[in-house]
């Protein structure tokens, strides 16, 4: 039977298992929104307040579900406004893909309305990228699609489908399967020979990343940790790799890390990384006599930024099955005892006042294990990495590698969509201001979302480096009184808003709303000097 373009999209979503789209309509994609009206129920979409938020939003539910993200959006503004969210995924290695519209094959090239070449300026930012220029091909691209953006190591994929192949017609075989054409490299493992590096290491550091998270491994990664008698610590992506109250887990490691992690990783005889890619803001040196394990299921990540002493081509799971029959059960005592005397070394926040580690603290202890937690970017992203009690993985939804600001609503409203669980944002006044427009949606949905603005008047981040690079020359970066929270939240629909100045008042509000099961704001008003603490200069790293 022969089908639209537009048909044999919407058809092959519905056999991929696709439940949900987060998009905005254009006209290059009319036709496709027209097919998504024919099978109302079957795949639910999302209309979003913005591009970039539907991007945030799919990125949300595909770290939350483990599923691929669909994102769809028109040609011109409406493509380039997914630019960011793509490199966000990219960055974080999140399966996502996303389906833009375009002008008439026969208009390309012309600098037609609304044309922009969002396959070639996305580049840099995909896995890959396909221009349909063939209703014949379609099928076939969008099969590919989802195998290559959720294997190996995940990402986004682009499809640009100009407006004549949405409405061209050929013969839909809805039987396809993917057909991925790569060249596979392998590196042989010499798993005997890694576990005598293991064996014979005094001093043995699990180091976790995004890796561990993405391939659901984290009970491997304790069984590893319990058998060989080594800390574990991770990477800000690899937070929920296992939980906070694990007695291996020390921490997290990094520019804002805890002192006795980033102390130990360098003490470290051995550090065995996990799905880790030692960014800038991790570990960027190999200290002497100091013997690094790289498993990885990127080629390309391995020995890039960090020269290791052996390299490992595979999935978390995967290696840890195979090297543990030649593992040595041993007890690391002396090992311990050092850990146990650095990790006396951990900042502590003041356990006094409306501090934004009470804030966070008093947050868990009002809320359930299998809450979705989102955050924004600055510096309550970092409190909420170092105070937040997490326990069940994927639960930690942030930007990470791209550190991109307004990410966090719509990722809380993905990750409450795909899991049905509640979610909470934990955001800044800055990143809030950017993206608050996904509010309507979250109110329409009657989503169960509280929000919890850490309201410092600044640019937080920005103005702790100003004030331990730049001598105090605060510029650009005060933004207080700009909005009044409380009542855009009530604009929006949200029919419970507050604004707090104490710590008391914060925790009889979270009592209160206990419960919650609809969007709820509090504007927390704290101090414009509080820091992220520890901070590591960055070419210390």
């Amino acid at each position: 039977m022969k089908y639209t373009g537009a048909k044999i999209l919407v058809e092959s979503l519905q056999k991929l298992g696709v439940e949900c789209i987060f998009g905005y309509p254009g006209g290059s994609i009319l036709d496709i929104y027209e097919e998504l009206y024919k099978v109302k129920g079957k795949i639910k979409h999302y209309l979003m307040s913005s591009e970039q938020g539907a991007t945030f939003a799919g990125d949300g539910y595909a770290r939350a579900s483990g599923k691929v993200g669909v994102v769809l959006a028109t040609s011109g503004p409406g493509a380039t406004n997914l630019v960011t969210g793509i490199a966000n995924s990219f960055l974080d290695s999140v399966p996502l893909v996303v389906i833009t519209g375009n002008v008439p094959t026969n208009k390309l090239g012309q600098d037609s309305f609304q044309e922009v070449d969002i396959y070639g300026i996305t580049m840099p930012v995909v896995k890959y990228s396909y221009l349909c220029k063939r209703v014949e091909d379609l099928e076939r691209i969008i099969i590919d699609s989802f195998e290559i953006a959720k294997s190996g190591r995940p990402g986004p994929v682009l499809i640009d489908i100009p407006k004549d192949i949405l409405t061209a017609k050929c013969e839909y075989n809805g039987n396809l399967t993917a057909k991925i054409h790569t060249k596979e490299v392998k590196i042989p493992t010499d798993y005997e020979k890694v576990a005598e590096m293991i064996n014979q290491s005094k001093k043995p550091f699990i180091y976790c990343g995004g890796g561990v998270v993405n391939n659901n491994c984290g009970e491997k990664v304790e069984k590893l940790a319990e058998l060989i008698d080594a800390p574990i610590a991770c990477t800000m992506m690899g937070k929920t790799a296992v939980p906070y109250d694990c007695k291996y887990n020390i921490g997290m490691t990094g520019m804002h890390g805890n002192v006795g992690a980033n102390n130990l990783k360098n003490e470290a005889d051995l550090v065995i990384a996990l799905g880790v890619r030692f960014n800038d803001r991790t570990l960027r040196s190999k200290q002497c006599g100091q013997k690094i394990i790289q498993v990885d299921i990127d080629l390309v990540e391995l020995d890039k930024n960090v020269k290791c002493d052996y390299l490992i081509k595979s999935d978390i799971a995967t290696f840890l099955d195979n090297i543990k029959p030649y593992l040595n059960s041993k007890s690391n005592l002396e090992w311990w005892d050092e850990i146990n005397l650095q990790r006396q070394n951990d900042y502590v926040y003041n356990n006094d006042g409306f501090t934004p580690s009470n804030i966070i603290k008093s947050l868990a202890s009002n809320l359930r294990a299998d809450d979705i937690i989102a955050t924004d970017v600055g510096q309550h992203q970092l409190w909420t990495a170092q105070c937040y009690p997490f326990v069940k993985p994927k639960t930690f939804l942030t930007s990470c590698g791209l550190g991109a600001m307004g990410y966090g609503l719509g990722a809380c409203i993905g990750g409450v969509i795909a899991t049905g669980k509640r979610g909470v944002l934990v955001t800044g006044d800055g990143s809030f201001a950017m993206n608050n427009n996904e509010l309507a949606l979250a109110v329409e949905k009657k989503l169960p979302i509280l929000i919890i603005i850490m309201n410092n008047g600044a640019l937080g981040m920005v103005k702790q480096w100003q004030t331990e690079f730049y001598k105090k020359h605060y510029y650009g970066v005060n933004i207080g009184g700009r909005v009044d929270f409380e009542l855009l939240a009530k604009s929006y629909g949200v029919s419970k808003s507050y604004s707090v100045d104490s710590l008391q008042d914060f925790q009889k509000i979270l009592k209160d709303i206990k419960d919650f099961n609809y969007p709820v704001l509090i504007n927390c008003n704290i101090s414009s000097d509080e820091q992220v603490l520890p901070f590591v200069h960055p070419d210390k790293m």
